[in-house]
């Protein structure tokens, strides 16, 4: 599995997600500019001691990111995706791709790929889940689809 961060902004986030993808075995990309340094002390904080075991790869932009992966599925997190998360067949190879915490995901890319959007079910009162969280709770989805299985490729 790969989750894609794309122009994170908040680095306790990003830490959190350098955990879980260090725990699962999940490549995690990150995409264009940060909203922070990668030697950020509250980065480096939440992510504790799991920087080794995690495999985090920089991109300039998506388009390169996308170049670098032609063959692969990329599903897109959105509160206005159509697709229920669990309503998915997860594969090994699937990319989960995220947005900053404050903008998302840019509306063009999403408009372009609407067949892969997929949503978190939620109360409409709520904004927006933690960025974090729902990384988590999509990632999980589709690492029990695939049984927690120890064969998950790192690449």
């Amino acid at each position: 599995m790969h989750v894609v961060l794309v122009e994170p902004e908040i680095p306790h986030n990003t830490g959190n997600i350098v955990r879980t993808c260090a725990a699962t075995g999940t490549m995690l990309h990150l995409v264009g500019p940060l909203g922070f340094s990668m030697t950020d002390r509250y980065l480096k904080r939440a992510g504790l001691d799991y920087w080794d075991l995690a495999k985090v790869v920089r991109h300039q932009n998506f388009a390169e990111l996308r170049a670098q992966y032609p063959d692969n599925t990329f599903y897109f997190t959105s509160k206005r995706g159509l697709i229920n998360y669990t309503e998915v067949n997860y594969t090994a190879e699937d990319f989960l791709v995220f947005g900053s915490e404050t903008k998302g995901l840019p509306q063009r890319l999403l408009e372009d790929n609407m067949d892969f959007v997929l949503k978190i079910p939620k109360r409409k009162e709520a904004r927006s889940l933690n960025l974090s969280n729902a990384v988590a709770i999509i990632l999980f989805e589709a690492l029990r689809q695939l049984k927690f299985s120890a064969e998950i490729p790192l690449e």
